[in-house]
């Protein structure tokens, strides 16, 4: 397994390997339970799905390109990226992510030029660190148990990340902002986050949210989440950390992208800043609220909160909606509709 695989951990490959876990007699092709969709504003979910020839209980497709290729030849839509995620029971969970043309979208920086590279053993640490949790992960199979897989592998090598951190963070700086191989970044990224000086990588981390690389964003945004974390236990470490552009990245076209920042956005937004719930609604309220209904509930979740904090909600009413399956209620009121019905 790649480390680029590994840390998205959406795609085929993976929904495909947990059905050939479960069949020795050979692989089997899970079936979509959900399809979730997001990016969607002008043409509907229901014309996605009727013109991409999709609908749950079906075989997952066997081409995500060709998938991906149907779906981009529906007029007004510029962009299209399909994931498939393991596991509703043997079956695989469809998302269907869609730029319009007119639609929002997430600039991100050029790759940079720089040439710097990190040492070779640190290379090969981080390499065993990723294959730890690798092995973890096809284990247990589960995706949604991918963060405690990683938390567990990293005491393995959180001394050696430390120490390299606290020595050489000017170095992990420039490759993190300046070489051109994305993996090297990727790697500064999840190495960076250890340095005892917290406080002082966060603009590092924050940076790296822009890079061109989803994987390298992924690893930023792991890395500020331990910072965040560190800083609620402890406000005199004064790590501050800004929510515009993970708000930004909840209009993003990777799924990816949208999970960590809404997890992230969560920490940043306990204690209900009216400029960080102003700024959601004004930059990225209709893509949480697409998110907030989706069937998946795991992933609906995290950003079903985001809305409630938004709407004004208290927390216990948050998640006492939640449980009675009154999401609508929540996201009516977020979007200023309080008496309004969804077709």
């Amino acid at each position: 397994m790649t480390r680029r695989r590994l840390i998205r951990l959406f795609g085929w490959g993976l929904a495909l390997a947990a059905a050939g876990a479960a069949a020795p007699e050979g692989p089997q092709i899970p079936r979509v339970h959900y399809i979730d969709l997001y990016g969607t504003g002008k043409i509907t979910a229901a014309r996605i799905l009727r013109e991409a020839k999709l609908e749950t209980g079906q075989p997952l497709p066997a081409s995500k390109g060709d998938l991906e290729e149907r779906i981009n030849q529906i007029a007004g839509i510029s962009r299209v990226r399909v994931e498939a995620i393991c596991c509703e029971g043997p079956d695989a969970v469809l998302f269907v992510g869609v730029e319009e043309k007119d639609g929002p979208r997430v600039s991100f920086r050029s790759e940079p030029m720089g040439k710097s590279v990190l040492p070779a053993d640190l290379v090969d640490h981080y390499q065993q660190f990723v294959e730890t949790v690798a092995k973890a992960v096809e284990q247990k199979i589960s995706s949604d148990q991918v963060e405690i897989s990683l938390a567990n592998a990293a005491h393995g090598f959180e001394a050696e990340f430390t120490a390299f951190a606290d020595e050489h963070a000017p170095l992990l700086r420039d490759v993190l902002r300046n070489t051109d191989d994305a993996e090297q970044r990727a790697i500064a990224a999840a190495v960076i986050g250890y340095a005892p000086k917290k406080a002082a990588v966060a603009d590092d981390l924050q940076y790296a949210l822009q890079d061109p690389d989803e994987t390298v964003r992924g690893n930023a945004m792991r890395s500020l989440k331990a910072l965040a974390i560190a800083g609620v236990r402890d406000s005199s470490l004064g790590i501050r950390i800004s929510p515009t552009w993970l708000i930004e990245l909840l209009n993003s076209l990777v799924l990816n992208d949208r999970l960590q920042a809404a997890d992230l956005l969560l920490i940043l937004s306990d204690q209900r800043e009216t400029a960080v719930l102003d700024q959601m609604r004004q930059r990225a309220l209709p893509s949480l609220a697409e998110m907030a209904r989706w069937e998946t509930l795991r992933y609906a979740l995290p950003p079903f909160l985001l809305v409630g904090r938004i709407a004004g909600f208290d927390e216990e009413e948050i998640q006492r909606l939640w449980s009675s399956g009154e999401r609508e209620i929540v996201i009516q009121r977020a979007l200023g509709k309080p008496g309004a019905r969804r077709k």
